[in-house]
């Protein structure tokens, strides 16, 4: 990345040894609990329990943002999940670990995701000038799904299969050495103002025609990939009568597609301009949805997923860019925070509706309704999004 900023790439490499770590700890986690309890319901609790403060933080943590120096947060944010996973392993391999101390620990680490993932994209445009960031965006996006999606499960199952413990050992030191890059990044100190409230990133995101609409679509695009995903599994295994490995095939291939998108955005936006390669992005994907659900085999539904991968790419890259220009630096913090509240808040109930839209009327049947809705929610935004892109209506 000879092009791009000395502080951007520790950035990038930061990223990229956190998401790997992440990876590591999506796939051992299950496998944990499952050691301690068989029960679906503390299972579920588990889970639960790492998605939780997206709903209850996002906003606070949007707040605190915009208060405090965000390079600040984030080392010292990672340093702390570093110590709890470190203590996930201690407990592990003493055997005194519990389902309460799991979900306890579970909900630490989402509490300490909530606040570092905000900073980390509130702090971006400090680091790259304007004009580069549809380019470093699209690097972080590849950052984060190689690690998160395509080489940390694996590594993370295979750990854990040599030794209980090792997993969460791994990634206690992916956040020591990523702490130890954010920490010699420049920072930008802040004035704490007795102005900063919570609430004023919601107002000002809710006066803004364009990042409104595009905050609901995230909202909606949102629970409709979780209405999708959540019986993927069983859509694998039961309705395509496939083996659990191929859930993990398919899985690698939607990842090498969002990989694709993070590498191609650049020169796509630059080929599309960002209203095409937003609205092509938005209606592919609704289209892809309906037809994953119609796939008569594990070669269209595979196709069918990485293509998502790609467009889910460049919705998050050109939408992630539009609002790190529009937003003052003061506020992106708790604009941000409304943001992420949205985008996975809403993700446990699009969970639950997909589980029951299953269970009543089949596995086929939730990726095209929520490819329909999908749908739906674009054309009712077009009237809003196609001027505001444009820049024919105020702000």
């Amino acid at each position: 990345m000879p092009d791009l900023p000395r502080a951007y790439r520790r950035l990038w490499w930061a990223t990229g040894i956190d998401s790997l770590g992440n990876g590591v700890f999506t796939a051992a986690l299950p496998l944990l609990a499952l050691t301690v309890s068989h029960d679906a319901r503390d299972i579920a609790l588990v889970s639960a329990a790492t998605y939780l403060p997206w709903l209850l933080l996002s906003l606070l943590a949007g707040s605190i943002v915009d208060r405090v120096d965000r390079v600040t947060l984030l080392w010292r944010t990672q340093a702390f999940q570093a110590l709890i996973v470190g203590m996930i392993a201690a407990l592990v391999a003493t055997g005194a670990i519990s389902v309460p101390t799991l979900v306890l620990l579970a909900f630490a680490l989402g509490a300490c995701d909530v606040f570092y993932d905000n900073a980390a994209q509130t702090a971006l445009p400090d680091l790259v000038p304007k004009d580069l960031l549809h380019q470093v965006n699209g690097r972080q996006q590849v950052a984060m799904t190689v690690g998160r999606q395509f080489l940390g499960p694996p590594l993370g199952s295979l750990f854990f299969a040599l030794a209980w413990a090792l997993p969460f050992a791994v990634d206690a030191a992916s956040f020591v050495i990523a702490a130890v890059l954010l920490a010699r990044l420049p920072k930008r100190r802040r004035v704490p103002s007795e102005d900063v409230n919570v609430l004023d990133g919601l107002r000002w995101l809710m006066s803004h025609r364009l990042l409104r609409a595009l905050a609901l679509l995230l909202g909606v695009n949102t629970f409709c990939g979780q209405l999708g995903n959540a019986t993927l599994v069983l859509f694998v295994t039961d309705a395509l009568h496939l083996g659990a490995g191929m859930f993990g095939v398919l899985l690698a291939g939607a990842a090498l597609g969002s990989i694709a998108g993070g590498l191609v955005i650049t020169r796509l936006v630059a080929r599309l301009g960002e209203l095409r390669a937003l609205l092509v992005s938005l209606a592919v994907n609704a289209v892809v949805f309906v037809g994953v659900g119609f796939g008569p085999n594990v070669v269209t539904v595979g196709a069918l997923l990485a293509l998502s991968g790609f467009v889910t790419t460049v919705w998050n890259v050109v939408s992630v860019s539009v609002r790190q220009r529009k937003v003052p630096p003061a506020l992106l913090g708790r604009v941000n925070g409304v943001y992420r509240l949205l985008g996975w808040g809403l993700m446990p109930l699009g969970t639950l509706a997909g589980g029951l839209l299953a269970h009543r009327f089949g596995l086929r049947v939730p990726y095209p309704v929520a490819g329909f809705v999908r749908g739906m929610a674009l054309l009712v935004a077009l009237p809003v999004l196609i001027p505001a892109m444009r820049g024919t209506i105020p702000r």
